[in-house]
């Protein structure tokens, strides 16, 4: 008889508190409501499968389905007791993975589980629904491209040597969760994405006079037309294309012409004081549209905003664009030696010439002047030469006077949002950008893609949407909590132990927890567990997040 003891160790770090918050929001019931198993099915419901592989990539960052077996093995009796479950050696294989990845990317399944779980988490949280934004991204990848596929080429916001998908978000202000996601074949342009997204999410939230924020690809008439039509509020600023530009400065020359009161934009820096950020002034236009063979107009407030930082980068813009543009001329034609490539034709160096000025959009600021060398005994081909460069002051200081003005437009009313705070929202969209970020950055590390069929892409993006929910939760959760309390976190930077911080990240929550394991005695039949002490942090994170301490120091008690 052997009567050696045997040891088990589990690092079991964030895992167990990613696992409680998912058990917080009812995530693996709603799952499992939605992805029934079949009645020959063996082994985990798909509900569970899919939220431990969810802790796996949000603990370590990889969404490889070929890692998740030999990682659940080794966590597998913090697992069990956590979920309460019993998991057997072929429930996380790449077949029963792609499986899950498989359902999830049915349309109708993913609307119904969003749709759920957004209700869960308002619930829950007490989550605030007065502002959607909605914003689209592309995703990368060596992927072949065919006819019907959803990797095709398209304008890329990443790599445009690679194929592309294309993911369109809406997410809840000011804690960047997202609602709904719609992944798309990648030539798709963004502007047709924002009505089906706008429809998607207001069957979902199921209240009205919300106020829809996205850029400037939001702006066209029949997107602002249709929200207004569906009793709802816009803001979005105006594209700088077409009369925009023309219409900024007529805007402008009215509101210094009527003497408009100046509005000012102000936020408080880092040591306590308003600071004005930008100015501006507010006007008014009527908009019309057909509805129902009907006409319709309503009243949109025009914000004229002019931000100084905003137009000095505008201004070192253009003088480096002038300047590149006027080297780039004086070096189209260089002096005759070996290896110096002459212009001989006059329709060639107009041609040649031109296109430098639109590359960097100097077109109307630039001129030139040029001599026809004629040939000669010594030079027996002729060559034009550009002598000399000179800006057009006149056409420079006509596009300076619009540098740091941006134009929003919205139809809420003043109160809702005033000036400011309409400023102050959309110059919020770091949030819905930052939920881009974590997809392709470490917390979510969606590219590069390990997977290959559409079926799987859709699939994936879809989770991976969950674990981004669960990031800005206990992101937003404890931020809000610190708040109410006016306290703040010590101990998350390992760089400056001294530093304290009041907004802390989820990746710095999340990391505070590394080195946590789980050790498990077996002696002649008996089983003994320890658990890793919890520091002062450890239960402060889980305080703030509604856990308790026991979440951890109960795997202890009974690790058999």
């Amino acid at each position: 008889m052997n009567n050696q003891p045997t040891v088990i160790t589990e690092r079991i770090d964030d895992v167990v508190l990613l696992l409680h918050v998912m058990m917080q929001i009812g995530l693996p019931e709603l799952l499992n409501r939605n992805l029934p198993r079949h009645w020959h099915q063996k082994g985990l419901d798909w509900g569970w499968v899919a939220v431990i592989w969810l802790s796996y990539i949000l603990s370590q960052g990889d969404h490889r389905k070929v890692m998740v077996r030999e990682w659940v093995n080794n966590q597998r009796n913090m697992l069990e007791q956590v979920c309460g479950i019993e998991i057997r050696e072929t429930n996380f294989t790449d077949d029963r993975l792609g499986i899950v990845l498989r359902r999830l990317s049915s349309e109708e399944t993913w609307a119904a589980i969003e749709t759920e779980l957004t209700h869960n988490s308002i619930r829950v949280y007490d989550l605030s629904k007065e502002v959607v934004w909605m914003d689209a991204t592309t995703m990368s990848g060596h992927h072949l491209v065919s006819e019907s596929g959803l990797f095709q080429w398209g304008h890329s916001k990443d790599d445009p040597t690679l194929a592309q998908i294309k993911v369109m978000m809406a997410s809840l202000d000011p804690l960047g969760m997202p609602v709904a996601t719609q992944v798309v074949s990648g030539e798709n342009a963004d502007d047709g994405l924002y009505i089906p997204m706008f429809e998607r999410v207001k069957k979902t939230l199921l209240v009205s006079q919300l106020l829809w924020v996205g850029d400037c690809k939001m702006s066209a008439h029949s997107i602002r037309a249709h929200i207004h039509l569906n009793q709802h509020y816009y803001l979005t600023p105006l594209a700088k294309v077409g009369k925009v530009p023309a219409q900024l400065i007529l805007w402008m020359e009215q509101a210094l012409k009527n003497n408009l009161p100046k509005s000012k934009v102000c936020r408080i820096d880092e040591k306590g004081v308003s600071q004005v950020i930008a100015t501006g002034y507010e006007l008014s236009r009527i908009e019309e549209t057909i509805h129902n063979q009907q006409d319709i107009e309503w009243a949109e407030r025009v914000l004229l905003l002019h931000s100084p930082v905003y137009a000095q980068q505008q201004q070192r813009g253009l003088e480096k664009r002038l300047q590149a543009a006027t080297e780039k001329l004086i070096a189209l034609t260089p002096k005759q030696g070996r290896g110096k490539r002459q212009i001989r034709e006059q329709a060639l160096l107009h041609q040649t010439a031109q296109a430098i000025l639109k590359i960097h959009r100097v077109e109307d600021m630039l001129s030139y002047s040029y001599l026809y060398h004629s040939p000669t005994t010594k030079t027996p081909l002729g060559r034009y030469q550009i002598t000399s460069v000179e800006p057009n002051l006149i056409a420079i200081a006509a596009v300076s006077q619009t540098f740091g003005w941006r134009v929003y437009v919205t139809n809420a009313p003043m109160e809702r949002p005033s000036f400011e705070d309409a400023v102050l929202t959309y110059r919020d969209e770091w949030i819905a950008e930052r939920g881009f970020h974590r997809f392709k950055g470490k917390s979510l590390s969606i590219t590069p893609l390990f997977v290959q069929r559409d079926d799987q892409v859709q699939g994936l993006v879809h989770l991976l949407s969950l674990g981004l929910r669960l990031l800005t939760e206990i992101e937003f959760v404890v931020r809000r909590r610190l708040e109410q309390s006016a306290e703040s976190l010590v101990g998350l930077h390992p760089e400056n132990p001294p530093k304290t911080s009041k907004r802390p990240t989820t990746e710095r929550l999340l990391k505070a927890f590394d080195n946590i394991t789980f050790t498990i005695l077996e002696v002649r039949g008996q089983h003994y567990g320890h658990i890793t002490p919890l520091t002062p942090l450890q239960e402060k994170i889980l305080h703030l997040l509604g856990l308790s301490s026991e979440i951890y120091s109960g795997l202890a008690e009974s690790p058999g």
